[in-house]
């Protein structure tokens, strides 16, 4: 059986083979990739479907159409500006076409909607019974919380960065509009749908009420299973989140959140993971966002210099180090479906301080974490009220110090089910073959 996946990245595997840096992006999908390989090799003559792998992902567009073998996965690279995603290009189409017709896919199984490339990948396939999409994120509901309570001038504000990149926050806003315009007719053509929460099953169902759905956990990537957080260990007054370099991810609530913070634990640090938006280096001030001016400003009004360290891109050992060595980890998205980075604290057994938005009520129940309800709309007050609840959740971690063992362990406990990767391997392959069995 022959399954091609349509990816948003090159994974590493390929990277590697091209020579190529690799991305710490959705690494889940190198667990699921090296699980159905590893099962592939072990498995051969017992009855498993035997899988033979091709993937494809976005190059640059004026690049050649990509084609290589790793030895062990068949990869394709085809041509798509993702610095535009809000773009569909007919284009994408053709070099579907050619991929399509090479690799003579049985089933297709597309990995998120964020990109026009889906779309492309289902038009160009034409078969909706042995079509699969796998729902990340909705940019078409994302879009209603993109703007998380921030202040309405900062909204409509432009830096000299924003104006030459016509890409303030209001236009961020609109791309995402767009591209739920293109995630919405792919849910439409497709048969098959694999989630993971309550709030995706809710959103496929409205959009394309045929659409068969499946619950598919996801597999984390190894590390993240070996090892437990441990009090004795961790950074005492320590904060950790895995992104903030847009609004949805909620830095400007963590840090409205860690003044009233200091003022009862003054050693209190954020580490944040991912892109940083504040200024550094000489020409900072024309590269700086308005939302990376708007955390600057936090920052200073609350006198958070030298209690807030922005880590850069963090690759799967280093994440893992980052849940041990924290007293807390936060999720304050103001939007959400299945933040891996949650499940991997989860796995670690770190505390887990979450504000309950979009699907993460679906991953973690109350007695396993400090809870509040998140993002609700646009109201006046809301901003406060998020990152009140949210400091409070914060210092009561802080004050129970040992005592957070008994949530984080029925945490654990419930991650590793969720996410226990031969379980979740073997139901991806039973359904790779019932899509392979369906009459086109």
């Amino acid at each position: 059986m022959r399954v091609l996946w349509i990816c948003n990245i090159m994974l590493p595997v390929i990277a590697r083979d091209l020579g190529q840096p690799c991305s710490n992006k959705e690494g889940w999908l190198t667990g699921l990739m090296d699980a159905l390989l590893w099962r592939g090799e072990t498995e051969s003559g017992t009855g498993a479907p035997e899988v033979e792998l091709g993937v494809a992902f976005p190059i640059a567009p004026r690049e050649k159409l990509l084609k290589g073998d790793t030895g062990r996965v068949r990869y394709y690279g085809f041509r798509e500006n993702t610095g535009r995603p809000e773009i569909y290009d007919p284009g994408l189409e053709q070099d579907m076409r050619v991929i399509l017709g090479d690799f003579q896919p049985d089933v297709l199984h597309c990995f998120g909607t964020e990109y026009p490339h889906t779309l492309a990948a289902l038009r160009a396939y034409n078969r909706p019974q042995r079509s699969l999409v796998g729902i990340q994120g909705l940019c078409a509901v994302y879009a209603d919380a993109y703007m998380a309570n921030l202040p309405g001038r900062l909204r409509k504000m432009s830096t000299f960065r924003d104006l030459v990149k016509r890409d303030n926050l209001q236009r961020q806003q609109h791309k995402f509009r767009l591209r739920g315009k293109w995630e919405q007719e792919a849910v439409r053509l497709t048969g098959h749908v694999a989630g993971r929460t309550d709030w995706d099953r809710h959103w496929t169902g409205k959009w394309n009420p045929r659409v068969k759905y499946h619950v598919l956990q996801e597999t984390m990537r190894p590390c993240f299973y070996e090892g437990e957080w441990k009090y004795a260990e961790c950074r005492r007054h320590s904060i950790f989140m895995s992104q903030g370099d847009y609004p949805i991810k909620g830095l400007h609530y963590m840090l409205d959140a860690l003044g009233d913070i200091k003022r009862r634990y003054p050693d209190v640090h954020l580490h944040v993971a991912g892109n940083c938006l504040l200024r550094h280096g000489p020409t900072a001030p024309l590269r700086i966002s308005a939302y990376g001016k708007y955390l600057e400003t936090q920052i200073r009004e609350h006198g958070l210099d030298g209690h807030v360290t922005f880590l850069g891109s963090q690759d799967a050992a280093q994440m893992r180090e980052q849940y041990l060595r924290c007293n807390a980890y936060v999720c304050v998205s103001s939007i959400e479906n299945s933040p891996n980075s949650l499940a991997e604290a989860m796995l670690m057994g770190t505390p887990v301080v979450a504000g309950l938005s979009g699907g993460v009520e679906s991953m973690i129940s109350p007695g396993e974490g400090w809870l509040f309800q998140g993002f609700s709309g646009d109201e006046a007050g809301e901003m406060q009220r998020i990152s009140r609840e949210l400091g409070e959740q914060v210092t009561e971690v802080f004050a129970l110090g040992e005592q957070v063992t008994e949530r984080t362990r029925k945490a654990r406990e419930h991650a590793r089910h969720t996410h226990d990767g031969e379980r979740n391997l073997k139901q991806l392959l039973e359904l790779y073959q019932a899509l392979h069995e369906e009459q086109v």
